[in-house]
């Protein structure tokens, strides 16, 4: 069996959602006559992955914010704005964000982790020396990843594939000044170079690499869910009618308003008994959320629990009768599937997607008929009152996904993708 050496910085149980992509990897690329091996950083003892070897670098504080907030005696779990006191308000930028995004600015070149790559290719210099490692895939965020591959390949020019779950400089996120953008494209045209193949997670964010990267072949792989966790585990449903969303709302980008709105309208309306339906919201707490909460009078039907664990987190979309999946409202959304659609669609439940332009996700749901992509706030109305409807005469929301079609994006499918692109890469090289 040929060897693929993956240099990705996160990996389960790390919550980050990232590291489920390189999971289903480890997982499924045997299927397909490739052996992963994967160096990551330090991780808890029972990290050490069933399917392949997993190789950790040694014990060190890796993200650089955390360091420097140790330094400077702070909490290194903790946002600084909340530890001097001040709050954040949603989408909107105090003197103090401007100060606090200068200096994070100026150590995260070029991320946060950047302190991992003297380790990860040290390392990675070894088990290429030692293992007959036949190409090697490096997955960002971080990008450090990348530089750690191009330099890998630089010395042992064996094949690469970068693969890019996010863009890099093109990223719609993207929070740095145009100065720094700017020193950063170089980096970035002067990384990926020297990799063989480009892959990202949609059509969409291959068409923007491609503006950039037009000299290196680029494919689209979709993230997908473990086809082990679409067993129906039976799980009992909630008695009221939930809808939870788990996940990151990355300072408003990802915004519940519309809903708020929409539930505010149909409560006042006397559509909705608000004694009758909860919201509950899993993920890092943002100060605006309470603010939002009060400001629509949805105290007692809205909560934000904070951040859970994945076995929990997985655990509230199964027995949930919605699930919610927000959207920025941004031009290059469209292109995105977010990790979070994957994993909704193994627990079964209805997903209602909302914010933005129709883009992938509508396709996608339209496709599996999993669910509901709507933007307008009558749209969330008509659509939330459907299944609230449903839920009074039945005392659950029925799910109506199509299981053959959701099984096409699963892990499986995606690590398949992965290895045909492998041996390609393998046959060039010869």
């Amino acid at each position: 069996m040929k060897k693929v050496l993956i240099i990705s910085y996160y990996l389960p149980p790390d919550p980050e959602i990232g590291g489920l992509r390189i999971h289903g990897l480890a997982k499924y690329l045997p299927y397909f006559g490739w052996e992963p091996v994967i160096l990551t950083k330090n991780l808890p003892d029972n990290s050490t992955s069933e399917y392949c070897n997993v190789v950790k670098t040694q014990s060190f504080e890796y993200d650089s914010i955390n360091s420097f907030k140790k330094r400077i005696g702070l909490n290194p779990k903790e946002a600084v704005k909340k530890q001097l006191g001040k709050s954040n308000l949603k989408n909107k930028k105090t003197s103090l964000d401007v100060l606090i995004n200068f200096v994070v600015e100026v150590l995260t070149y070029p991320d946060a982790q950047r302190t991992w790559y003297s380790h990860a290719f040290e390392m990675g210099t070894k088990l290429l020396s030692k293992e007959d490692i036949n190409a090697i895939i490096s997955s960002s965020s971080p990008v450090t990843s990348h530089i750690i591959a191009h330099n890998l390949k630089k010395k042992y020019k064996v094949p690469w594939i970068a693969d890019l779950r996010d863009l890099w400089t093109q990223n719609h996120y993207y929070p740095y000044t145009r100065i720094r953008k700017t020193v950063e494209r170089k980096l970035e045209l002067r990384t990926l170079a020297k990799s063989d193949v480009l892959t990202t997670v949609s059509s969409n964010l291959a068409l923007e690499l491609e503006k950039i990267h037009s000299r290196i072949p680029i494919y689209s792989i979709p993230n997908g869910f473990d086809l082990d966790e679409l067993v129906n585990t039976n799980i009992a449903l909630t008695d009221k009618f939930t809808i939870t969303y788990t996940g990151n709302l990355y300072q408003g980008k990802r915004d519940p308003s519309k809903l708020f709105q929409a539930l505010q309208d149909l409560i006042e309306e006397k559509k909705i008994d608000r004694e009758n339906i909860e919201v509950r919201f899993y993920g890092p707490q943002e100060d605006w959320m309470e603010q939002e909460i009060e400001k629509y009078n949805l105290q007692g039907v809205i909560y934000d629990y904070g951040f859970v664990s994945r076995d929990i987190s997985l655990l509230k979309q199964r027995e949930s009768q919605i699930l919610l999946l927000l959207l920025w409202d941004h031009p290059s959304e469209i292109g995105v599937y977010t990790g979070k659609l994957f994993e909704y669609l193994a627990s079964r439940r209805p997903i209602l997607a909302i914010g933005g332009s129709k883009g992938v996700v509508n396709e996608l749901l339209e496709e599996t008929e999993a669910g509901y992509f709507v933007s307008s706030l009558e749209d969330i109305k008509l659509t939330i009152l459907k299944y609230y409807t449903e839920f009074n005469l039945s005392d659950r929301v029925s799910y109506k996904g199509n299981i053959s079609k959701i099984e096409k994006y699963s892990q499986k499918e995606m690590a398949r993708k992965f290895a045909e692109i492998l041996d390609n890469s393998i046959k060039a090289d010869n």
